[in-house]
């Protein structure tokens, strides 16, 4: 009987399913969004989503092991995640029924970045030379996709930019909630808060929208599971390993994210991406170096 792959290796599959899964409910959300209301896809994307949210939660050995509490000390900033997530949601689903997938998707990738800024602040952190190199190769990058002022500009490229900020956010806020609650609890109190806000954002705004056929409850239904077992796999992933060494993987959404848009799509935003989305992904990969170094010195001297 062959040897199952070691840690890494698993990891490394883990993630590149989640990014693939991540990008699968993109084109779900691209097909049904000139139907329902982005507000109402985010809304049921977090119904059904908080299934596979509440199956990782179930199947925690952690949880389990310190008694199954659902109770949290920072149970209103595990909330507040969600509400930053559903945010996000939002201007992410927009900008891809607006705009094409891969540029959407490429633009969002500013968020190791955004999660750099916002250290600063939020956790005390210092940013050394490297890192301040890698935040403005990364705005580079942005700004020659974006490129404002020229007559391929529209207002909804910056709503990634909106997402990211967002998902940056949360992830930030993590790092604010105590190390022993259980990851997968954090988890399942993120997805409530994000399906609470999206929803009251829905009814706020453009109400529930009667779904037209079964053939569309079908991709809804796939929409959530599909973005719900893509956390899934990356909550594997990164319980495998250390984060700094699967950044570099996540950037594999890129050409997930186009591949998928020229299929169903028949886009190929190559001169719109060139060389923009190499300085981002240049910025990401820097940050994710220094990350790794800075794990690995036990007691660096100079910021990083």
């Amino acid at each position: 009987m062959p040897a199952l792959p070691g840690p890494f290796v698993r990891a490394v599959i883990y993630i590149l399913l989640a990014i693939f899964l991540f990008d699968l409910q993109g084109v779900i959300i691209k097909f049904l969004g000139d139907r329902y209301p982005v507000q109402q896809l985010a809304s049921l994307r977090n119904v059904f989503g908080l299934i596979p949210s509440l199956l990782v939660l179930w199947l925690s050995a952690e949880w389990h092991a310190g008694g199954r509490r659902l109770g949290i000390r920072h149970w209103r900033l595990a909330l507040l995640r969600g509400l930053f997530i559903a945010a996000a949601q939002f201007c992410f689903y927009l900008a891809i029924t607006r705009m094409e997938l891969a540029t959407a998707t490429t633009l969002a990738f500013i968020g190791p970045v955004l999660i750099t800024l916002l250290s600063i602040p939020l956790l005390g952190h210092r940013v050394g030379l490297w890192r301040w190199l890698a935040v403005v190769t990364g705005f580079a990058g942005v700004l020659l996709i974006m490129a404002p002022g020229s007559e391929v500009f529209t207002p909804y490229s910056l709503l990634p930019l909106g997402a990211a900020l967002g998902y940056s956010t949360s992830t930030v806020c993590v790092r604010l909630i105590d190390d022993a609650v259980p990851t997968a609890l954090i988890n399942m109190y993120a997805s409530v808060g994000a399906l609470l806000g999206s929803t009251t954002l829905m009814f706020a705004t453009t109400g529930f929208a009667t779904v037209e056929s079964a053939d569309d409850w079908l991709l809804l239904v796939a929409m959530g599971m599909v973005g719900g077992f893509a956390v899934l796999s990356m909550i594997s992933a990164y319980r495998l390993t250390a984060p700094a060494k699967l950044s570099p993987f996540e950037y594999f959404g890129i050409p997930f994210a186009f591949v998928l848009g020229w299929i169903f799509f028949d886009e190929a935003p190559f001169e719109r991406l060139l060389p923009g989305v190499l300085l981002i992904v240049a910025g990401g990969l820097v940050i994710a170096w220094r990350e790794r170094r800075r794990r690995l010195a036990p007691a660096p001297a100079m910021p990083e």
